[in-house]
């Protein structure tokens, strides 16, 4: 059991770390890849949640002001990521928007005066530093390369706050795959009325492009956050992070091979810097 559960965990990793890859292959806007990746994925969710078999294990309480802020925060999330990924390199994104475990450590010290210990406090420095050398070149440039970093390290904070909300809603009682239903469809109809009165395209204009948007709901949403939220049931909480940071080493090679994406040294320098400080982090926020 213990091993299934770690290959799972490795397989979700490298399904979410396919979504920067669709959105960049979606002919959609930003916005609207993301309310089509939780639009398509809502209604298959609650297919499988009214199975009977599932049913019965999901028929818990529902703590609606922890789900409503989850589909907020997630919304406010994909959002900010999907354009982070149009305007810069996914390995900037993706690096950047792994920052969300130190917010969360931070967000435990300022509302809830939890501990912070020094080996944390080491790890979020370490990782500061890595993230000004991965986007100490765009600093030269400007423009939307470097606002494209900006929302990649918003998006940190924003999926910190969706993690606080899904651990609040399960200390509730609410089980896995019911807070994903829930948490998915608010975070689509959330983001509607956004990609609908946004300058951009809202449909794909071609099959293509609903095939990607399909692959987008299904690979990334569903059984990327379902293997992981199956792996961590089954699996220590040092590990299942550790482990995790597979994705924006699995989303940069994803890019570099599809895309052609330069991986140049100061993003090899940085992002390894990065990852050692979230890792470091990590280990300190859980002693």
């Amino acid at each position: 059991m213990r091993q299934a559960a770690f290959l799972c965990l490795l397989a979700g990793g490298c399904a979410i770390a396919f979504a920067p890859i669709l959105v960049r292959l979606s002919d959609t806007g930003p916005v609207a890849s993301a309310f089509w990746r939780t639009a398509i994925a809502a209604p298959l969710l609650w297919l499988w949640l009214a199975r009977p078999s599932v049913r019965e294990t999901a028929s818990r309480a529902i703590p609606r002001g922890a789900l409503a802020a989850a589909g907020l925060f997630f919304a406010a999330d994909l959002g900010v990521w999907h354009w982070s990924i149009v305007w810069t390199s996914v390995a900037n994104s993706t690096l950047l928007a792994n920052l969300a475990p130190i917010f969360v450590t931070l967000a435990g010290w300022l509302f809830w005066r939890r501990a912070v210990t020094r080996v944390f406090l080491a790890g979020m420095t370490i990782a500061i530093v890595g993230m000004f050398v991965l986007v100490g070149p765009n600093f030269a440039s400007g423009g939307t390369r470097l606002l494209g970093d900006a929302l990649g390290a918003l998006t940190g904070a924003f999926y910190a706050g969706y993690m606080l909300a899904i651990k609040s809603a399960r200390d509730a009682g609410a089980s896995t795959m019911r807070l994903m239903a829930w948490s998915t469809t608010i975070t689509a109809v959330v983001l509607l009325p956004v990609a609908y009165f946004s300058p951009q395209p809202m449909l794909p204009a071609h099959l293509w492009g609903w095939w990607v948007l399909v692959a987008l709901a299904v690979v990334s949403q569903i059984t990327g956050q379902g293997l992981i939220a199956y792996a961590f049931a089954h699996l220590p909480a040092s590990l299942s992070s550790v482990s995790l940071l597979i994705q924006p080493v699995m989303a940069t090679l994803f890019a570099w091979v599809l895309f052609h994406e330069p991986v140049g040294a100061p993003q090899l320098t940085g992002g390894a810097i990065v990852l050692a400080g979230i890792w470091l982090a990590k280990r300190g926020s859980s002693d």
